[in-house]
């Protein structure tokens, strides 16, 4: 540790040098007469201001002005209502790629988009994009770029192809950005054009890719005055039906079964700066299905949200990686300890697979002086699992306590993109279950010219006791990191520590604790154009880990590898590492037991053709080899895409993994030994998807799924106390081997039929089946699942979007 800390204070204080660059100002002007959004530049007021212009070239040659004959002029224009934005990018009408897409797709296209700094931090962003076909996509940013992709405001665009090249405009309601009460405004704005067909990049104000981030290389927009935040207050009620259909077959279990539902989505403005979102009976029946996996490791599997009211604004939740929104309405907590008491003569009849949402609340916001402020709270149902016995007769066993989720965040901006944050997350269950409570300091500072970091946190746990005469545990961590982010040249180093007792799982993701671990990665990048390359990025790196307590020696690694893009915009990615002997405390899955890891090396090689492309695919390879048993493992991947029409794309992937020879954890014996075994493993995961888009507000989506992969066991082995293996001279064990099958249909039709309101139909097949079975080859477990009972549902959505300011005007 103290080697670490000088690191990082030799460094920081080390100076270095600073591009200097002009940082651009733009005026924007007041109108009395705001101009029509239909994509045409013919209303009076673009005739009477001036355009900002001079793009310069982020990449493929970073500093390059940009040709006049393909130049960007864009204006700015404002009211008491709105600003407005009208812009002509010039070029050859056939040469202006444009592929339709959905909202929040930006597709195959060309692109615009405007940024706004509204405080001007350097760190807090809305940005606004549209491609050349309409499509409207929407973000925040905050602390260098961080791009939350998930939040949507309701404004207004439309853009126009013509003889020129295409033009666009925007009209941006101050309902949808935040900003200070100041009379007169100053914000950062960036504004950055995309030209798809020569995969050229372009930026009003110079952003610098040798520079991290590029919310802190903005530029100026004034001239903005006397305006006010309007009352904001939108209500999205909502209708719901869906049908599901599985064939139980069972005597008193329906086959069919109905629901219809109707709940609200409310967003009311509290003041300039901060925003309540509530939701009320939420129904999250539309989104799309995981990707479900056979987990052989200790740990859980991380599946994506898909929840729009859990990733939309979420960024100041994130803080700190202490909220799994997942943990919210998903499955019950007690769902998994419903076999141990049932009686003999019982049977589970039904058993919830999600706990029910009953409603959720979100405030957050920045204040003019750079205070973030995020409150997020939700509230979960009681749930139960009915079981049976022999007689007919049915009990109750509480599966989900009626729980409540709380997260709170300080997040305050300083000078040079720096923050300092606060954060707790508490879960209170009703009755005797447990509550825990987690809390968090961060902070995050870089010096004046952006070039150095140091960032850390230090988190405590807190988790109650789970049955009555058991103990509180309460648990840390800390961590710290420090290096050189800007540059061709790159450094980190690395420090993280956690006692066994820290668990923020409740509300949070979090594989393992008691480790300390250590690591330093040094890169070299090049972003000019040279004879072979347009730019690349390399990298060097090795870590240690440790067990805290007792302490001893864990895991050590050295890795390295690179991105390479060349001049025709093919690219590759090479990644190497080489993993050293170690010790494994989380795979006996017995605490004090140990498995001794084997040396292994990996290589995996990556290409990816032009993505500009109409037809476009990466594939991929990869070989892992371990020294004990000789265990070697592939990897080898194609995926494609094919833009068949401006309207109708369709995607191939396949993936396969085999396994050859590979030892893990398999359970524990009749008299408490842990049993490993020596398998084989083959996975192979195919999807084919297809998109067909109408328009910029309407379009639908299939896609189907197939995974399989088993294990089948060779040789058994007990792990003994020094965590090596002993073969296992006794009996096979019996129903170790492990097949899975699970097959997916998602049909997702969506119509934004006015701003904030949209229609959408989604139907999802699915079945899967986990086997003790041995059952070898893909064609035949492919037969296996498609021929299985398969659950099918169909739902219909209607949301429709209601905003105070424009009914009170009707």
């Amino acid at each position: 540790m103290k080697f670490g800390w000088v690191l990082i204070i030799v460094f920081v204080l080390i100076g270095n040098y600073c591009i200097a660059q002009e940082i651009k100002k733009f005026t924007a002007i007041r109108t009395d007469y705001s101009p029509k959004i239909d994509g045409i530049l013919n209303d009076r007021v673009w005739n009477e201001v001036k355009a900002a212009s001079g793009f310069i070239e982020i990449k493929p040659i970073p500093g390059r002005i940009e040709s006049h004959d393909r130049r960007t002029e864009v204006k700015i224009v404002y009211d008491n209502s709105a600003i407005y934005i009208g812009a002509r990018m010039y070029d050859e009408p056939d040469s202006v790629v444009k592929e339709v897409v959905t909202r929040d797709q930006l597709g195959n296209s060309d692109i615009l988009g405007i940024v706004f700094d509204t405080y001007l931090d350097r760190i807090n962003a809305f940005g606004f994009y549209v491609n050349s076909t309409g499509a409207q996509f929407d973000a925040k940013y905050s602390q260098s770029g961080r791009e939350d992709v998930s939040w949507d405001a309701v404004w207004e665009s439309q853009v126009k192809i013509d003889s020129l090249g295409w033009t666009a405009e925007l009209k941006i309601p101050y309902s949808a950005i935040r900003f200070g009460s100041n009379d007169v405004q100053q914000w950062g704005l960036n504004m950055t054009r995309r030209r798809q067909k020569t995969n050229q990049q372009t930026s009003w104000n110079f952003i610098d890719p040798k520079v991290a981030g590029f919310i802190n290389q903005e530029g100026e927009l004034n001239g903005i005055n006397g305006i006010k935040a309007p009352l904001r207050l939108s209500f999205s009620p909502y209708l719901s039906s869906s049908m599901n259909n599985y064939p139980h077959n069972q005597l008193g279990v329906k086959n069919t079964t109905s629901t219809f539902n109707g709940g609200m989505d409310i967003k009311y403005g509290i003041n300039q700066s901060y925003t309540l979102d509530m939701t009320l009976v939420p129904d999250f029946g539309q989104v799309r299905s995981d990707n479900q996996v056979l987990n052989l490791s200790p740990f859980e599997v991380r599946f994506n949200e898909n929840r729009q009211f859990f990733t939309e604004g979420t960024e100041l939740f994130n803080k700190g990686n202490l909220f799994y929104s997942r943990r919210i309405g998903s499955n019950p907590a007690y769902s998994a300890n419903i076999t141990s008491k049932i009686l003999p003569n019982e049977i589970i009849k039904e058993n919830q697979l999600e706990s029910k949402l009953l409603n959720a609340t979100k405030i957050s916001g920045r204040s003019q002086n750079g205070m973030g402020i995020g409150f997020f709270n939700a509230v979960t149902k009681r749930g139960y699992a009915t079981v049976q016995n022999s007689n007919g007769e049915e009990r109750l066993i509480e599966t989900q306590p009626l729980s409540n989720y709380t997260i709170l965040v300080l997040d305050q901006s300083l000078k040079n993109n720096s923050s300092a944050s606060f954060v707790n997350t508490n879960v209170l269950r009703q009755g005797s279950a447990y509550d825990a409570n987690v809390s968090a300091f961060l902070f995050n500072f870089n010096n004046k010219q952006n070039i150095y970091n140091v960032n850390g946190a230090a988190k405590l746990s807190y988790v109650g006791p789970e049955s009555p005469g058991n103990s509180a545990t309460n648990g840390y961590y800390y961590e710290i990191e420090a290096g050189k982010k800007s540059g061709n040249f790159t450094w980190r180093y690395s420090y993280d520590l956690t006692d066994e007792k820290y668990d923020p799982t409740d509300l949070g993701y979090f594989n393992n604790n008691n480790f300390i671990r250590n690591s330093i990665d040094f890169g070299y990048n090049s972003f000019r154009p040279g004879k072979i390359f347009n730019r690349y990025n390399t990298y060097l790196g090795i870590f240690r880990t440790e067990r805290f307590n007792p302490r001893t020696y864990q895991s050590s690694r050295a890795s390295g590898g690179g991105y390479f893009e060349f001049k025709n915009f093919w690219s590759v990615n090479m990644d190497f590492y080489r993993q050293f002997i170690g010790k494994d405390f989380y795979e006996p899955r017995v605490a004090g037991r140990e498995f001794s890891t084997p040396a292994s090396s990996f290589g995996n090689f990556t290409l990816r053709s032009n993505r500009a492309k109409k037809y476009n695919a990466t594939a991929t390879i990869s070989a892992r080899f371990r020294e004990q048993f000789s265990g070697v493992g592939y990897t080898a991947g194609f995926f494609q895409n094919y833009r068949v029409k401006n309207r109708l794309s369709l995607g191939l992937d396949l993936n396969t993994q085999p396994q050859y020879d590979y030892s893990a954890w398999l359970g524990v014996s009749s008299n408490k030994d842990v049993i490993f075994s020596r398998f084989d493993r083959s996975t192979v995961e195919s999807a084919m998807d297809a998109t067909y888009t109408f328009n910029s507000n309407m379009g639908l989506m299939v896609r189907l799924r197939h995974y399989w992969s088993n294990r089948r066991n060779k040789e058994y082995y007990i792990l003994m106390a020094d965590g090596g293996l002993q073969s296992h001279d006794g009996a096979e064990f019996k129903g170790t081997h492990t097949n899975y099958n699970v097959f997916n249909i998602d049909f997702i039709f969506s119509w934004r039929f006015a701003p904030g309101s949209e229609l959408s139909l989604a139907y999802k097949n699915v079945a899967q089946e986990m086997e003790t079975e041995n059952r070898i080859g893909y064609f035949q477990n492919f037969d296996r699942i498609i021929g299985l009972p398969q659950n099918n549902n169909a739902s219909l959505k209607i949301l429709y979007f209601l905003d105070y300011l424009q009914f009170r005007r009707r």
